[in-house]
């Protein structure tokens, strides 16, 4: 007999037969059953994610910024592009997407499916529209324009551009943005933009734009001189070809210790201006007023473009001192006053007889 054979219980008796441990046995088929329960999930899950949006046509949604995954959902579920239901948010979850969805406007193909959308929204493939800043806007002009779009608000838009500590990250050394933010068509992203991101883009553009126009020599005047020179000469040009003698114009009187007398600057500086240019405003004492004051205002007037910086920099050679508009878009250019007196004269009388001609022919209409 083997040592086990003669093993005993303390009591001397015989030691049961152990039983097999309960629940031995079912181990493996919960193990089959989770399986099969992921398996399931799994196919559910991306039979959802492969199923194509009911909607035949390309969709346009906007997704605001800081919309979370539940936000997005409902945004379009109610264009049709999703069912009611947490399958996207799950979608979402498990393929770590939920946190990274950008907001902007997309253009959602027909048909698409929820993870077609999803890489879409994590890719930001928004839509890019364009906007065209034309030269010659001040500040609130711009302002407003972008405004029309909702692209800013008006009044972030317009306090920024006077913020000193904001202006001092754009490299820019001057008490105001005026004249800085450059004239273009820009590639916008709804919903993405801010208003310091919108300016920071601007002024970016000016910067390089400053760089092209001014290589291969150092101006005579500092920066914001110039700047400030071709707001006045945008203001006052009517056709492109006579910047560069306009700006000649106006350097000539600088040379000569002569008042600019540009009516623009005198209207940038009256509040509230009714579009109506007085005689009194051209009396009025402020900064802008270049019938008052000697030499340039204290910063631009608008948003020159290329052109007008370009005129500043290399000017027509001409020695006229005098230039008055022929009311068809051109200017009379004079050398002396006596010739420019004639010139105001003639255009001034030729403009008063078409008014009068214009005034009677609307008098014989209401007849």
């Amino acid at each position: 007999m083997t040592k086990a054979e003669g093993q005993t219980s303390p009591n001397g008796q015989p030691p049961e037969p152990q039983s097999p441990r309960p629940g031995r046995g079912l181990l493996p088929w919960l193990v089959v059953l989770l399986a099969s329960a992921i398996l399931a999930f799994g196919l559910w899950l991306g039979n959802y994610a492969e199923s194509p949006a009911p909607v035949e046509q390309d969709t346009t949604v906007f997704i605001p910024r800081g919309a979370g995954v539940r936000e997005i959902s409902g945004i379009l579920f109610r264009h049709n592009l999703l069912a009611d239901d947490l399958q996207f948010l799950l979608l979402a979850a498990l393929t770590g997407r939920s946190r990274h969805l950008r907001a902007g406007k997309y253009l959602i193909p027909a048909r698409a499916t929820p993870l077609q959308i999803l890489h879409l929204l994590e890719k930001g493939s928004v839509i890019r529209e364009q906007v065209t800043i034309p030269e010659g806007l001040n500040i609130e002009q711009i302002a407003v324009l972008l405004a029309q779009d909702g692209w800013i608000d008006v009044q972030r838009f317009i306090t920024l551009t006077r913020d000193q500590i904001f202006i001092r990250t754009l490299e820019i050394d001057q008490q105001s943005l005026e004249g800085y933010l450059f004239p273009d068509t820009y590639q916008l992203t709804r919903g993405e933009m801010t208003e310091e991101d919108i300016l920071q883009m601007m002024t970016r553009r000016f910067a390089k734009i400053w760089q092209e126009v001014t290589v291969g020599g150092e101006p005579s005047m500092s920066r914001h001189q110039i700047v400030t020179l071709a707001s006045i000469v945008e203001k006052e040009t009517g056709a492109a070809e006579e910047r560069p003698i306009i700006a000649r114009v106006f350097l000539n009187r600088l040379a000569r210790n002569m008042r600019l007398q540009s009516d623009p600057t005198v209207i940038y500086g009256v509040e509230d201006f009714d579009g109506d240019l007085t005689r009194e405003h051209l009396r009025l004492k402020t900064p802008y007023n270049t019938y008052v004051i000697d030499g340039l205002p204290p910063g631009p007037i608008c948003s020159p473009g290329k052109k007008a910086l370009e005129a500043v920099l290399k000017p027509a050679d001409s020695p006229h001192l005098f230039f008055v508009s022929k009311n068809d878009g051109t200017h009379h250019f004079s050398i002396s006053l006596q010739e420019h007196n004639q010139a105001v004269y003639m255009y001034q009388k030729r403009k008063a007889i078409q008014e009068k001609a214009e005034t009677a022919a609307q008098e014989e209409k209401k007849d």
